[in-house]
């Protein structure tokens, strides 16, 4: 195409928005009722947009013609289109149409894969872990073994996206994965693999002892689903012993607004503000409201937050926080509190833009400013300190006894003056002790900050029923 029929066609093409512009504009200042403006303003507005679209054609059409590089005009507009949004603010910006599907898998929660959690080691491609019932874990791969080829295609010459791509694909279509376990030195072996529909676990528990520890690590829409399977489960399990519940928000970036409405309403009494929406235009505003009631029946909540709890995690967090239905425990939270639109457009592609902020029931805004925990703990390392064994009354020469104690028959032997228990036989001795096959997990002071929370909740609640005592010890 020659210049001047590129420069005939964008000017066109500004005519076109132009007149769009124009339409939008009309019908935004007939529902806005009777206004003052007068012909000549309109006019006005219109020619400075004109004088503005024929700019951007001057810079297209040069930035075409003479950068060093040849440069498509696909790519010149994308990079226009998302420079434009996202100068409005961080979260604003233009989606390709791949990042469009990319980013409607994520919020859907599914798609059509292996099953596995991989990084990029030294070029190849390494697994992290395979996901429970998917094709992956079915055929036995292991966390640390090296994938060199996908359909005999080496990897090397890929990047993660790349390869992730290529794993991913139709369910029921086969690859080959050729993978080395033990490292390099590990003697390569093919494993055919059929893909199937592979659903993002979001939500994780695990029972703590008497506590479930619940953590969410984004917000698709596979979460109230598995917030629902996770708190059934730990209801199930754990029964009566059930004390309260840890909900993990750490580091989790957000999503659906909607499935955050949901997560926070299932600890809620139905039909409490969960979040209000204010946008430029007053009759959009909404509020959400708690559906259900709350599904742990009151019991004691720690939520734990952080520097990348954001979006969604805190207006779950916001919520609990002003009923006072759980305790925050953490440090500050990111502070976006901002709601995008996804507006897909021509060509496959999406806007996503920013078109309110959300507000608290309470009616504060955290945006820039994040939720401060009810109980600031910083992440830390413990370390025992040897104390010595030292002295107590019961050490003394001539050491009263306690009256109130009865002998027990079954009692141990006292330790002798080396400490040990007489007559006790060394039954360990001949035991292999498996701690140096175990590797610990990395200790987790603020979860323990919180396990700890809940207990202390829990006895107090136990012990506000007065108590009477009789016997022997009670008499003066």
């Amino acid at each position: 195409m020659s210049r001047s029929a590129l420069r005939l066609l964008t000017v066109f093409s500004a005519l076109l928005l132009l007149a769009a512009f124009a339409g939008w504009h009309a019908t935004q200042a007939r529902t806005a009722g009777p206004v003052a403006a007068s012909a000549a303003d309109s006019d006005s507005s219109s020619s400075d947009t004109f004088k503005q679209l024929t700019l951007f054609s001057d810079v297209l059409e040069r930035t075409r013609a003479d950068y060093v590089d040849p440069v498509t005009d696909e790519k010149l507009i994308e990079a226009a289109l998302n420079g434009m949004l996202s100068s409005l603010d961080p979260h604003s910006g233009y989606l390709t149409k791949k990042n469009f599907e990319d980013m409607q898998t994520q919020t859907h929660g599914e798609f059509g894969g292996l099953g596995i959690e991989v990084t990029m080691d030294n070029t190849l491609v390494k697994v992290v872990s395979p996901i429970d019932d998917t094709p992956a874990a079915k055929a036995g791969l292991q966390p640390g073994d090296l994938i060199t080829h996908l359909d005999n295609k080496p990897v090397t010459e890929m990047t993660l996206n790349e390869a992730v791509d290529k794993m991913r694909g139709v369910p029921g279509t086969k690859i080959t994965l050729t993978v080395r376990r033990g490292g390099l030195s590990g003697q390569p072996f093919d494993v055919t693999l059929t893909r199937a529909v592979i659903h993002i676990q979001s939500v994780r528990w695990s029972a703590k002892d008497d506590i479930a520890y619940i953590r969410i690590t984004t917000f698709n829409e596979q979460t109230m689903p598995g917030l629902d399977k996770a708190l059934a489960e730990a209801d199930k399990q754990m029964g009566s012993k059930l004390i309260g519940y840890v909900l993990d928000l750490r580091n989790n970036p957000g999503g659906l607004l909607e499935q955050g409405i949901n997560v926070a309403g299932s600890f809620l009494e139905a039909g409490k503000e969960v979040v209000s929406t204010r946008g430029r235009h007053k009759e959009e505003n909404q509020s959400f409201l708690a559906k259900g009631g709350d599904k742990t029946r009151g019991k004691p909540i720690a939520v734990l937050i952080n520097g990348g709890s954001a979006s969604a995690a805190e207006i779950v967090a916001g919520a609990l926080q002003d009923y006072r239905r759980a305790l925050l425990i953490g440090t500050k939270s990111f502070g976006k509190g901002s709601v995008q639109t996804i507006l897909p457009v021509s060509g496959g592609g999406a806007m996503r833009l920013t078109t309110a902020r959300y507000y608290t029931p309470s009616g504060r805004s955290i945006q820039a400013l994040g939720i401060e925990p009810d109980i600031t703990v910083q992440p830390a390392k413990l370390e025992e300190i040897a104390t010595g064994q030292g002295l107590h009354e019961a050490d003394l020469r001539g050491a009263l006894s306690n009256d109130t104690i009865k002998p027990d028959k079954d009692a141990k032997p006292k330790p002798d003056a080396d400490g040990n228990d007489k007559g006790k036989k060394d039954k360990d001795s001949d035991k292999t002790s498996d701690k140096s096959d175990k590797k610990d997990e990395p200790f987790d002071y603020q979860l323990a900050r919180a396990l700890d929370l809940i207990r202390g909740v829990h006895l107090f609640e136990t012990k506000t029923t007065p108590v009477t005592f009789s016997g022997e010890a009670t008499r003066k």
